[in-house]
């Protein structure tokens, strides 16, 4: 570290872990706080505005989709002056730590989330079971979570055999069934792509009046970072603070797949193990007059050769 303070626009690309730490508690510390929550987890927080984004984060996470190695949330700090909390995991731990239970218990008792006139908590895979089960703290709140799980209790996502090594852990006791933790929740909305199957199997347990689900039908299994690419993650928050945020907003938003090459690469590899060469034949015209692209480009000679062999 220099003795420069570092700033919410320093970037802590390259930094060792504990000088990481030490540079967003200096950070916070004017208009905030950090606060370590046992070993594996912290809090930070910066107040701005009246709207207050809960973001659950992993240090890796940050690493790898932030160009600055900072919380996501700082982001809309910055651009929208929204006040900001980050509890962040060291690792994926699904933020089942006594240490986490009782800092949300200091929240509700001090009255922290009332200060605010819109609360919205945000997470992805297991940061979005987090924000899902943690949001009851804060009633009345929003809540998009991305490809969130809904437990990781074996007596009811035994099916699920990407996370074995978490079914140690207690997702029976308290902040523990997502999708029970919502029910206080003004508004919920939970992304997801149906063809992965046990995504689309953890959405359906989030089935509720106040939930809505937005299907990213194409794009994969890592959706958070398709929002971001695609620019459309902040556009997103924004809809749902504002109260704007409903299928058809949605939809106008993920319009930007149409420019997105991962969208286009995963749809025609749909297709193609489909056999349906017309909407093949559809979909490369339309692509390779609007972009440059190769893949495109040799899948619709090829395809028109063999339609043209088979006139002959």
């Amino acid at each position: 570290m220099t003795d420069q303070t570092p700033t919410l626009s320093t970037s802590l690309v390259d930094l060792p872990k504990q000088d990481w730490l030490q540079a967003v508690a200096q950070i916070t510390e004017e208009d905030g706080y950090f606060q370590q929550l046992g070993k594996n987890h912290f809090a930070t927080f910066i107040e701005e505005g009246t709207t207050l984004l809960v973001t659950f984060e992993t240090l890796q996470g940050m690493h790898a989709l932030s160009e600055l190695a900072q919380p996501f949330g700082w982001e809309m700090l910055r651009d929208h002056g929204w006040s900001h909390l980050c509890v962040a995991s060291d690792g994926d731990t699904w933020f089942r730590d006594k240490a986490v239970y009782g800092y949300f218990d200091r929240l509700i008792d001090d009255g922290f989330f009332d200060e605010f006139d819109t609360v919205i908590f945000y997470g992805a895979g297991p940061c979005g079971y987090a924000a899902a089960a943690y949001s009851i703290a804060a009633p009345a709140a929003k809540v998009v979570v991305v490809q969130p799980q809904a437990t990781l209790d074996p007596r009811i996502t035994e099916w699920d055999h990407r996370f074995a090594d978490m079914r140690i852990h207690d997702f029976t006791s308290r902040y523990g069934f997502a999708p029970d933790m919502l029910d206080a929740a003004d508004q919920a909305f939970v992304l997801y792509d149906p063809r992965e199957n046990l995504d689309a199997m953890h959405a359906a347990l989030f089935t509720r009046p106040n939930v809505t689900k937005l299907r990213m039908r194409f794009m994969g299994d890592a959706l958070q970072t398709d929002l971001m690419e695609m620019s459309q993650l902040a556009p997103l928050l924004l809809a749902a603070a504002d109260g704007t945020l409903n299928e058809a907003t949605f939809a106008a938003l993920y319009r930007a797949r149409r420019d997105y090459r991962h969208y286009l690469r995963n749809l025609l590899t749909a297709l193609d193990d489909g056999d349906r060469e017309t909407l093949i034949i559809a979909l490369c015209k339309n692509v390779t007059s609007r972009m440059r692209a190769r893949m495109f480009s040799a899948k619709l000679t090829q395809l028109q050769a063999r339609q043209a062999e088979q006139q002959d």
